[in-house]
């Protein structure tokens, strides 16, 4: 190296030699760049977190656990840290295929470390997060009562700003749940400013028993946000003070949006549910051959009399939204009304002609196509829309039960 003096202007020259590296950043120096890779899902939206994991993991040959998993804009992101994880992943993209018999493509690069990582609490803030937990558990009750937490006092006596919006502060919560509040049933996030819920996604695994969540007063403005959580089976939900509660018109769409993400639910907003529609066949009951008579077996018969008199009691109770479960996502129905327009026909009857597809008189194509309710929903709205029914419980009859069995068994 010399130095020269050019008119004051000082020159370094090197020969032979790298000039000196630059200093690494922190994160660099702590290890936290280092072999972070970010995966992405294009149209990754369309997917629920749980299948795209799970379908992903079952295709890779590396296991891995996906760090910061959210969508932003169309797709589906997460990250890993390790260079043959990584590796692995790139291999896994167009083998696996949606409902649609779509190939998806899953990208992988290059990343700096995940928003959590770099922000991760600290212990001293870790430990007191855990202590003002702690302070607002109900042991009783298995409840924990984290509505406000930004402004404990506890917490920000300490300077600690925890924002449950900020994927490292949600991390950290759930974390401290999953170590010391295991049999958690209800947690509490009433007003937290919560705009969307990719952080809390993971309480699936980390407290799979809550069936009690508060989301009251926070800023969610989609129901598709509680997509995120539908893993978690609960039996009440608060979402009162949401923006979402006001795209809806009226309490009946209202309900039966939520019930699609949480079928088993018997409480929203602290008002009653009618008991939703849930059949539950045990899977390891081998069902009998079917014998010549044509009888089989008494326990299937009575199954299907306990289904008979569950769905109608339903039906009756003027709250047909518990309907739900008993319908497949791709199930169709159409309203067919035996009487003739032109006929005399009970007035009452008049206003449900223009839904009614009876195959016996109507000619149009178009209509035919237009009058079949082909989503679960669309089904309950239209069994909704009757008149309201009693119907005699004790009268119903399983006459005969029969049983197919494939051939060769």
């Amino acid at each position: 190296m010399k130095w020269h003096s050019e008119d004051e202007i000082r020159i370094t020259t090197w020969r032979n030699r790298k000039p000196p590296e630059r200093k690494m950043s922190q994160d660099t120096q702590d290890g936290y760049t280092r072999n972070w890779f970010k995966v992405t899902i294009p149209y990754g939206i369309k997917y629920d977190k749980a299948w795209l994991v799970n379908s992903i993991q079952s295709h890779c040959s590396d296991p891995f656990t996906p760090v910061d998993f959210h969508y932003v804009r169309n797709q589906a992101c997460f990250f890993v840290q390790d260079a043959s994880t990584a590796s692995a992943l790139k291999d896994v993209s167009y083998k696996i295929c949606d409902d649609e018999n779509q190939k998806i493509c899953i990208f992988v690069n290059h990343s700096t470390a995940p928003y959590s990582v770099k922000h991760k609490l600290k212990p001293g803030q870790m430990e007191m997060l855990k202590l003002t937990m702690n302070k607002r558990y109900n042991v009783s009750q298995q409840a924990l009562d984290l509505q406000n937490l930004r402004f404990d006092p506890d917490l920000m006596g300490r300077d600690i700003d925890i924002i449950l919006n900020r994927r490292n502060c949600m991390a950290a919560t759930l974390k401290i749940i999953e170590r010391n509040f295991p049999e958690l049933l209800s947690l509490n996030l009433c007003n937290n400013k919560l705009y969307h819920l990719d952080g809390l996604s993971d309480i699936i695994e980390k407290a799979p028993k809550v069936k009690t969540l508060n989301l009251s007063k926070n800023k969610l403005e989609s129901v598709w946000e509680l997509g995120k959580v539908k893993g978690l089976k609960l039996e009440e939900l608060w979402l009162e003070g949401n923006p979402l509660c006001s795209t809806f018109s009226d309490q009946s769409a209202y309900v039966s949006a939520i019930r699609d993400c949480f079928p088993k639910l018997l409480r929203l907003d602290g008002q009653e549910l009618s008991p939703p529609m849930i059949v539950d066949i045990d899977s390891s009951e081998t069902m009998k051959p079917c014998k010549e008579n044509f009888t089989g077996s008494e326990t299937l018969k009575h199954l299907v009399l306990q289904f008979l008199k569950q769905y109608y009691s339903i039906y009756d109770s003027g709250d047909r939204q518990g309907l739900l479960g008993a319908y497949h996502n791709e199930a169709c129905f159409s309203l067919a009304i035996p009487f003739d327009p032109k006929d005399s026909a009970p007035n009452s009857l008049c206003k449900y002609f223009e839904d009614s597809r009876n195959m016996k008189t109507l000619k149009d194509p178009y209509l035919k196509g237009e009058l079949l309710r082909r989503t679960k929903r669309d089904i309950v709205d239209s069994l909704s829309a009757l008149p309201k029914t009693q119907h005699d419980l004790s009268s119903i009859l399983v006459d005969v039960w029969c049983q197919t069995v494939p051939s060769g068994q």
